[in-house]
């Protein structure tokens, strides 16, 4: 069910400011424009309480920019007017569904000074994403937020869990399968490649991912400029028993002068469970290790079965992925169901994108078709633009939705749609964007 992306929105132009008082000025800074893109990442670096980018973190950051859009607002009033007060960044990229793929608008680097809070700058850049999503025919929108609170009030909702792991490996043991394969290990632009390639081959098993890009990877790897402790960073890769690569793990040792001896898994990418397993065993098996953590992990990861002492592993999860539903027919047929269901959604949306009744149509072979229906005798399930979103990719229940009062129908009819809805893996989004 995978669709072709619409064009990059890197060269729209935004609709002049509907609040552009205060000498404020909002500007796309074109690819070429060196100046202007390091403006923008010296903004972000302030933004998200980073320090001051070298030159070459800049250079670095030059990279990244191509096809993607980045607006930056701008206060002629200020001493220095070629200094952002604000930023949002924006691209169009594949996102994982149940049973496919979809066009996703990825919005990122959304910042505002702090001087420059409650003027409702990151309101308007926020509804023009929306609406530039919604005219360039893009069904979802995306994002990672740094605060939990700021984007329900435009449709978004949690849509994936990424979980903390924590092992105590002086207690965990091991349980797991003994693999048809080997370890290997790698130096740190090698170990860049393979986790891009085992990524790529791999993501379309769990909704929510997204493709990746070379300077993410090269971070993993700590080849990333100004990485303070990058050349601590070692790698291994998975190679099956007919010799190809299967997985790749980044990792870091850290040994403090009080405290467990640590190793933080930076990235381990597998595409398969053999790979995975066999990653797994190494960094909990790691000589002279007493602890193991692990950031942004699926909340199936199957490592607490792969262990002796389940209670040796520790998992705290957190909201990651939030996603936003334009389109509603385009972004429901364009993901596959578990079970049949016929049912019709009365969704709500104060900004107008997803509002209206939609009967949702799917069969037994996880096709969907979904059309306007204002009158239906089929049962109706009433909920928000944010809460369908949230259920989009399987990995927020029903039923806990409806115990919340934010998703309201018969229950039968809720029985259907949790069934339907129901995903066989975790969504999961293993890279910030």
């Amino acid at each position: 069910m995978a669709q072709t992306p619409p064009s990059a929105p890197a060269n729209r132009q935004p609709r002049p400011a509907v609040d552009g008082g205060g000498g404020l000025e909002y500007r796309v800074i074109a690819e070429d424009d060196l100046a202007g893109v390091d403006a923008v990442t010296r903004a972000g670096a302030r933004g998200f309480l980073m320090g001051e980018p070298t030159d070459a973190e800049l250079a670095a950051q030059r990279s990244t920019i191509q096809g993607r859009r980045h607006i930056a607002v701008f206060d002629a009033s200020l001493p220095h007017p070629e200094v952002p007060v604000a930023t949002v960044g924006s691209w169009v990229t594949d996102v994982t569904v149940p049973g496919g793929s979809a066009p996703m608008w990825a919005i990122s680097a959304v910042t505002v000074a702090p001087t420059h809070r409650r003027r409702g700058i990151a309101r308007t850049m926020l509804e023009r994403e929306l609406r530039d999503a919604s005219e360039s025919g893009v069904a979802l929108a995306g994002l990672t937020a740094s605060e939990a609170t700021i984007y329900g009030r435009y449709g978004f909702g949690i849509a994936t869990t990424g979980a903390r792991l924590t092992v105590d490996t002086r207690r965990a043991g091991w349980v797991g399968p003994e693999t048809d394969g080997r370890l290997e290990f790698i130096d740190r632009e090698e170990l860049a490649v393979a986790m891009g390639e085992v990524h790529e081959a791999g993501r379309l098993a769990r909704p929510g991912d997204v493709p990746g890009w070379p300077e993410r990877w090269r971070e993993f790897a700590g080849l990333a400029a100004g990485e303070e402790d990058g050349k601590r960073v070692r790698g291994v890769r998975f190679v099956d028993g007919s010799g190809q690569l299967r997985g790749a793990l980044a990792y870091r040792v850290y040994e403090p002068e009080t405290g467990p001896t640590r190793l933080d898994v930076r990235f381990l990418a597998a595409e398969t469970p053999e790979a995975e397993a066999a990653l797994w065993r190494f960094a909990v098996q790691y000589d002279l290790v007493d602890q193991v953590t692990a950031d942004h992990r699926p909340v199936d990861d199957p490592l607490p079965w792969l262990v002796a002492d389940t209670r040796a592993v520790s998992i705290e999860g957190r909201d990651f992925e939030w996603l936003r539903i334009l389109d509603v027919p385009a972004a429901l047929t364009a993901r596959g169901y578990s079970a049949p269901v016929s049912v019709v959604l009365d969704v709500s949306d104060s900004h107008g994108y997803a509002a209206g009744a939609w009967r949702l149509e799917a069969d037994a072979s996880g096709a969907a078709t979904v059309t306007s229906a204002a009158d239906s005798d089929l049962p109706r399930v009433s909920l928000g633009v944010a809460e369908l979103s949230s259920l989009y990719l399987g990995g927020v229940a029903v039923r806990a939705l409806a115990d919340a009062g934010r998703v309201r129908g018969p229950e039968p009819a809720l029985r259907a749609l949790a069934a339907a809805l129901h995903s066989w893996r975790a969504p999961q989004l293993s890279i910030s964007y």
